[in-house]
């Protein structure tokens, strides 16, 4: 999956940065979105996303998976990331958006009302120098950035909200070493 830069104007797009602001629901740093994968319970869908980076590391995913916040989650993956998967960029948008299909499908009520509430509106998530996963504003009321997590939330809402598709079970990936604590990953 290839994503490349674009430019918002930020009038015209809906945007989140703080998970306790409006559209924070939307951040993989909001607490309150359990998820569960292969019967273990994981506290965000940060914590999942970074333990996706270790297949062949369950100790390095179960050190992350532990964290209670989302952000010394994302902080653990940092200090091991000689030891991430060798097709990470190749792979981590289609991860990220399995990521985001099981948050919704567990957790549908609450998150389904934050992806509606932003209505048709492109969806930006805001940050200070994140030009891949976000934008940054770099002109007043102009935004640049691959924003790619924000495209991922509008290709869910389209998938699942807007056409109502029924979002009950969740596949695997179809990658090389989609593990879980030494486990292929089941629906």
């Amino acid at each position: 999956m290839k994503i490349t830069q674009r430019t918002y104007r930020r009038s015209e797009v809906v945007t989140f940065k703080s998970t306790k602001a409006r559209y924070g629901g939307l951040s993989n740093m909001a607490p309150g979105y359990s998820i569960r994968v292969n019967e273990v319970i994981i506290p965000t869908a940060e914590a999942l996303y970074q333990a996706c980076r270790f297949p062949l590391f369950p100790e390095i995913q179960q050190e992350v998976i532990e964290q209670n916040s989302p952000m010394t989650a994302k902080m653990i993956s940092r200090k091991y990331l000689k030891y991430t998967r060798q097709d990470w960029e190749e792979v981590k948008y289609a991860i990220m958006y399995w990521v985001l299909k099981v948050k919704l499908s567990q957790n549908f009520n609450e998150f389904s009302k934050v992806l509606i509430e932003t209505a048709e509106m492109p969806i930006v998530e805001l940050s200070k120098k994140d030009k891949d996963w976000a934008a940054v504003e770099t002109i007043e009321n102009t935004l640049v950035g691959k924003n790619a997590l924000g495209r991922l939330l509008m290709q869910l809402r389209e998938e699942f909200i807007i056409n109502k598709r029924s979002i009950e079970c969740v596949a695997p990936l179809d990658i090389y070493g989609f593990l879980l604590y030494g486990n292929q990953i089941e629906t």
